[in-house]
């Protein structure tokens, strides 16, 4: 697991709607701060809940200067679906191959619903140059995270 205080791994992906516009989240770094959400699950009750509360908080998010990331193992195509259900203005991340799930220890199955190496759900926040200043991953996929403190590190940093 990833910790306030890390550096951030980076990682490479694919942007949703697209099965060729990579993602890097080092090119990401160096322009503000950087929120990596991660979900489950596109189209689930507690995922849909979690990005369209991000979606209302968006504004606060770029008046503090941050990109706002949502990351899931779901297809680029399944996540511009959700996005367009949802109407959701910040970039969603499709990590089909598990890189960044890995790489911050996220791995998570859930067999009820059919969801196997998805992302458990967490929300880092990463200053410009990539060391986590803000990290929480829920002890429950059903949780959401307090959004009050993911803004408040965002303007901390």
């Amino acid at each position: 697991m990833v910790s306030t205080g890390d550096t951030a791994p980076t990682f490479t992906a694919t942007y949703r709607g697209s099965d060729h516009e990579t993602f890097d989240l080092a090119d990401h770094l160096g322009d503000g701060p950087v929120v990596l959400a991660f979900f489950p699950g596109a189209f689930t009750p507690p995922c849909s809940n979690e990005m369209v509360a991000l979606q209302e908080r968006h504004d606060r998010f770029e008046d503090a200067g941050a990109t706002l990331l949502g990351i899931s193992a779901d297809s680029s195509f399944s996540q511009g679906a959700f996005a367009d259900e949802y109407g959701l203005d910040f970039d969603l991340v499709s990590d089909m191959n598990g890189e960044a799930i890995e790489a911050y220890g996220l791995s998570l199955d859930i067999p009820e619903l059919g969801l196997y190496g998805v992302a458990n759900r967490a929300v880092y926040v990463l200053d410009e140059s990539g060391a986590v200043t803000y990290s929480w991953e829920a002890d429950d996929p059903t949780n959401e995270p307090d959004y009050r403190a993911v803004l408040d590190a965002v303007e901390a940093v």
